[in-house]
């Protein structure tokens, strides 16, 4: 299996709602996994968008119960560890699809880069490295393209 995660804001957007949503849709669509917090905003409007289509989505909690996730989620996974759980979905990630953001997505794309893992943004944070550290996140504009850059990066 081919796990996705869909990285982005408890709040967000319109716009980021509707490209979280085609997000989710392309991902099921190509039958890979669909992982994310299990929350609201970004990470509901994928879920939601992957459920439509009959995908598998996973959401890595925050909390302590798993009752605590959207709607859409096939299976939650309370952690009980706060943000620490961004460590949970960048390490089973294959490849990071970053919509809008706010500081927890950013420390899971920091995260996802680290690992090696491939991170596409969509509206999402721009990264300004270093000398000698080389930028990780591929902007692209649209959930096809995101998906389709995610599945021709990932090492199988």
């Amino acid at each position: 299996m081919i796990y996705l995660a869909v990285v982005g804001g408890s709040s967000c957007t319109e716009q980021e709602m509707e490209l979280a949503r085609e997000t989710g849709k392309e991902i099921a669509g190509r039958g890979a996994v669909l992982l994310c917090g299990g929350g609201s905003g970004v990470m509901e409007a994928a879920s939601a968008g992957a459920s439509q289509e009959g995908g598998i989505v996973i959401g890595i909690l925050p909390g302590g119960s798993a009752r605590e996730g959207n709607q859409y989620l096939t299976a939650a996974i309370a952690t009980g560890m706060g943000e620490a759980r961004n460590a949970i979905i960048t390490r089973t990630a294959d490849a990071v699809i970053a919509i809008g953001g706010e500081y927890g997505t950013l420390s899971e794309i920091a995260l996802a880069i680290k690992m090696g893992k491939p991170v596409i943004g969509l509206r999402s944070w721009r990264l300004s490295p270093p000398h000698g550290v080389k930028d990780g996140i591929i902007e692209k504009a649209g959930a096809e393209e995101a998906v389709e850059t995610a599945f021709c990066l990932i090492n199988y």
